[in-house]
């Protein structure tokens, strides 16, 4: 199979050399070449390269312009009540930096953003909705009053600006966007569950046990209130845009298979989802102020999408409603499910895909062998500490976990850096159109979280000592949201690595409307690789310094 993959990618550079006889083209060269390593760099700027007449020879990269996939919608991250609370603790002028490197243009220029509505588990307390009153049916009591209140520094010592909370935080990033050139930021939001008095067990979530094998659950939405609830996430949608914040997307729950009952949740099937779009959500959207607010289905882990999308937009009615499927990471540690990408995207070309969530969750578990092995640590040494995020230093919640359904040879050990750009990367040669990540700042514990779900962020600071770190996770989302914007193309990749371990180079492209094309090189080895880029006839030889992201900017005719 290798070797007869290996002689159509010669054919098809043969055949483009031989359409240069009748091409007088110039030779292209890189516009910019940026680099974010374990030795050291971060989004570092490298000498330019030229290109050369004539077919590569060994890895090669080749890429096919004219072959324009997917539109990109953009790359960022998420605002949380944990984020807002962190940020709290900061000095305005230090707080108001921090959402310049996240949000700004010489920062990470992040496009698209997530948000939750009502509590989740990165949130300080927890359950809470806007509509607390139990039986208002009416809606008359709705408020977001809860995410603009801010934090008494008399309950939070720690805390320097009491006006500080999630609501601000998201108007401080549309702040930021709007005094520049390029200012998109779509953001997508999610409700763990609805207000609990709408649901069969009458309270945010019960909480599993070792005993009934952590089977808790975060209840269902009763029949008489599916109405209510449709109309209460339009109305979170028609007060945000009063506020001044136009959501983009929304998605009818997050994770509708629950979470065993560790925080709010509710569950859907994807019967009774595709009914409550059918019937109640996708008609309030497509009938009133929000028509142009994108629906997204499903809201949890790869594995399981194609299911939902089959159960749902292979239904006509719904169809229409629908813009695409939202899916997370938290399945694997390594696995990116492409396959599963590709069978659903040919299934249902018109529809996106979008990740809306990813974490280093879990945060602070031993892994063997890693820095974070209880021999050999002390405490917390992913602070401030570059290695932890460049190294086999994390587990995740699948790990050691022994109850039912769960495949612990999708979940080793893994290296941070490579999990958060190894996943963007693939995602985008098959067919993601968007990637966000969870909770943009945290504090140096990975939380608050109310539920101790603690997890990496990109940005982490230590609530008592002030001290801002940008985690290399950071860097690796900076360096590839200024590059992948929105309105952006994938096109087609090939990658010939013969000879390389199968995980050792990760590649994609994009390419702008002004026809400047981005390719992403990961190479998770400890050694650099040397290969080639080809395009048509012309082709520039690179090298994938060890353990890094390269982003490689060339200017198209």
């Amino acid at each position: 199979m290798k070797k007869t993959a290996g002689f159509l990618l010669l054919i098809l550079i043969i055949t483009y050399a031989m359409q240069s006889c009748n091409s007088d083209g110039n030779l292209l060269t890189t516009v910019k070449i940026l680099v974010t390593s374990e030795t050291g760099d971060k989004i570092a700027e490298k000498d330019n390269i030229r290109f050369k007449r004539g077919v590569a020879e060994g890895p090669v990269i080749v890429i096919e312009p004219e072959l324009t996939k997917q539109t990109i919608d953009g790359i960022g991250s998420s605002f949380t009540e944990a984020s807002a609370f962190v940020l709290a603790h900061l000095e305005p002028r230090e707080r108001i930096g921090v959402m310049n490197s996240l949000f700004g243009e010489e920062g990470a220029n992040f496009s698209l953003a997530r948000t939750h509505i009502g509590a989740c588990d990165f949130c300080v307390e927890g359950k809470y909705s806007y509509l607390d009153r139990k039986g208002d049916t009416g809606l008359e009591s709705f408020s977001l009053a809860h995410d603009s209140e801010g934090f008494s520094s008399r309950v939070y010592p720690g805390v320097r600006d009491e006006s500080y909370d999630l609501l601000p935080m998201i108007k401080e990033a549309l702040e930021i966007k709007g005094r520049q050139d390029d200012n998109v930021l779509n953001i997508v939001a999610s409700a763990w569950t609805a207000p609990s008095w709408m649901k069969d067990i009458e309270d945010w979530y019960i909480t599993g046990t070792k005993e009934n094998n952590f089977r808790g659950t975060g209840g269902i939405l009763k029949k008489e209130y599916e109405g209510t609830y449709a109309r209460y996430l339009l109305k979170y949608l028609d007060v945000c845009r009063e506020q001044g914040i136009d959501i983009w997307g929304i998605t009818p729950v997050n994770e509708p298979h629950g979470n065993n009952g560790q925080w709010e949740s509710m569950h859907f099937t994807p019967e009774s989802q595709n009914e409550f779009i059918k019937k109640h959500l996708g008609p309030g959207l497509k009938n009133g102020d929000n028509a142009e607010v994108k629906l997204l289905i499903y809201d949890q882990n790869r594995d399981g999408m194609e299911h939902w999308a089959d159960v749902i937009l292979g239904d006509p009615e719904v169809y229409q409603y629908v813009y695409g499927v939202a899916v997370h990471w938290y399945e694997s540690t390594f696995r990116v499910y492409e396959d599963v990408f590709e069978r659903v995207n040919k299934k249902f070309p018109a529809h996106a895909i979008l990740h809306t969530e990813g974490c280093i969750d879990d945060l602070g578990k031993p892994a063997p062998e890693g820095i974070t092995d209880p021999e050999r640590f002390t405490e917390k040494n992913w602070f401030n500490n570059d290695s932890f995020w460049w190294n086999p230093n994390a587990t995740d919640w699948g790990y050691s976990a022994t109850w039912e359904g769960v495949k612990q040879e999708d979940h080793p050990v893994y290296t941070p850096v490579h999990r958060y750009a190894r996943n963007i990367i693939v995602s985008i040669d098959h067919w993601l159109r968007g990637w966000i990540d969870w909770n943009a700042v945290l504090d140096h514990n990975g939380g608050p979280n109310h539920a101790g779900n603690y997890c990496g962020a990109p940005v982490m600071i230590n609530t008592d000592t002030k001290e801002i770190y940008y985690t290399p996770v950071y860097y690796i989302l900076a360096q590839m949201s200024r590059t992948i914007r929105p309105g952006d193309k994938a096109v087609s990749t090939i990658k010939n690595s013969e000879g390389l371990d199968p995980d050792a180079l990760h590649v994609c492209s994009t390419l702008s409307p002004g026809n400047l094309l981005t390719v992403q090189i990961l190479n998770t080895t400890k050694k650099e690789i040397r290969l080639s880029v080809q395009i048509k006839e012309q082709y520039a030889e690179i090298i994938a310094d060890e353990n890094s992201l390269k982003t490689v900017q060339i200017q198209l005719p």
